[in-house]
């Protein structure tokens, strides 16, 4: 399957088996904190080893992701789809084998992290955009970055039941054959970018091109906030609504509504991107967060107030991602998109690193996420004030010339 940037039809079947390896990937990873409780009481882990677990697989999917973007780039889509879906069935199966910290470290956190980063956003979503003609590019990035949500929404509650009904012993090997399914679906994902018919940059320049652009950095940055606060929800919210007084089902139909809400956020701020600004966008995106939070921090806890937030920020959740992943198609082009989109999304998985962690560390020190909440708000006025200064504009193709070959 080659792609060019000049199509004007819309090539189905990757945007369909692209969404749907999202949905798997993104679905069975919002359930490991399901996890917890049954693994902890069987080998004695407290909190804080799954919270170290958690965040290295974090840290190594955004690493992972550079190198399954470049993969990608330069041998294809499908190959590297599969190879890192095999990678994640075997986290999977090694996680439910894993009988000490350092084995779960190595399953949980390495193996299943580099399955992630073949099968989420940064290698799916450009061979999205190439199967798409402009003028529906952003949406059919929104509708895969919707997948992701539907995935948290749909996945979650059924992992709770396979738990419930086969142990979670039993549960992870359902989902590593899951997971498995993936393998063969990524052969419709087959091929790699076209290239032009004008004078190219290489990788190697490409990347330097971009690492020379202040936008790049802009993106970088403001998808570091983005991680911060998505891990941070994801791990710690179920917590905070137990350290509150709440019961344990709270946080759990609070991470639903986050995945519920996002289907719709998602795909409308790709639709949104496809007409408007997306750099405005998305700053209006990490602003209406702050919003959230302050909600969630203002108020008494309850939970309709818990609810709330969670609708509130589902909608913004993943809308950052389609536009996000449109600005970098949009200013550095397709042909290297997947790769410098890797580069870009290990800004996303620092800030999901350091979000788990200072949760996790700053709940063991004062009892409580009040000072990670505060610095969730700061940090979302810091992005989305990134933001307003990217150049949206495509680079020049002269500079292309200009560089030795």
């Amino acid at each position: 399957m080659s792609n060019t940037q000049g199509q004007t039809t819309v090539n189905m079947p990757p945007i369909l088996i692209g969404t749907l390896i999202v949905l798997m990937a993104m679905g069975t990873r919002a359930t490991f904190g399901l996890f917890i409780q049954p693994m902890g009481v069987e080998f004695g882990w407290s909190r804080e080893v799954f919270s170290m677990a958690f965040a290295l697989q974090n840290l190594t999917w955004g690493v992972g992701a550079i190198a399954a973007g470049m993969m990608a780039d330069r041998y294809g889509t499908g190959r590297t789809v599969a190879l890192s879906a095999f990678l994640y069935a075997m986290g999977l199966v090694g996680t439910r084998m894993a009988g000490t910290e350092m084995e779960l470290y190595l399953t949980a956190g390495l193996l299943v992290g580099l399955g992630q980063a073949g099968t989420t956003f940064a290698v799916i979503l450009p061979v999205v955009a190439r199967s798409a003609p402009a003028s529906y590019r952003s949406t059919a990035m929104g509708i895969a970055s919707a997948g992701g949500s539907l995935g948290q929404f749909l996945v979650v509650p059924t992992g709770q039941v396979l738990i419930d009904t086969l142990d979670w012993t039993g549960a992870y090997w359902v989902l590593s054959v899951f997971l498995a399914c993936a393998i063969p679906m990524a052969y419709y994902l087959r091929g790699k970018p076209s290239k032009g018919t004008g004078i190219e940059l290489s990788m190697r320049q490409a990347i330097g091109q971009a690492l020379k652009h202040r936008s790049f950095h802009f993106l970088f940055w403001s998808y570091f906030v983005c991680g911060f606060h998505t891990a941070f929800i994801t791990l710690h919210l179920p917590s905070f609504a137990i350290d509150g007084g709440l019961n344990a089902s709270t946080g759990a139909i609070a991470i639903g509504l986050i995945g519920l809400f996002n289907v719709f956020g998602s795909y409308w701020a790709g639709r949104l991107g496809g007409k408007y600004s997306k750099k405005y966008l998305l700053s209006g995106i990490y602003a209406l967060r702050a919003i959230g939070m302050l909600w969630l921090m203002l108020l008494p806890l309850s939970p309709w107030v818990i609810y709330v937030f969670a609708a509130w920020m589902g909608i913004f959740w993943l809308g950052t991602v389609p536009l996000t992943q449109g600005l970098i198609a949009q200013i550095y082009g397709l042909r290297f998109a997947a790769t410098l989109s890797g580069m870009v999304f290990l800004g996303h998985q620092i800030g999901s690193f350091t979000g788990v962690w200072l949760g996790g560390k700053v709940q063991a020190i004062t009892g409580n996420y009040d000072i990670v909440w505060w610095m969730g708000i700061a940090l979302a006025l810091i992005a989305g004030a990134l933001c307003l200064p990217i150049r949206e504009q495509p680079l020049a193709q002269p500079q292309a010339v200009a560089q030795p070959t």
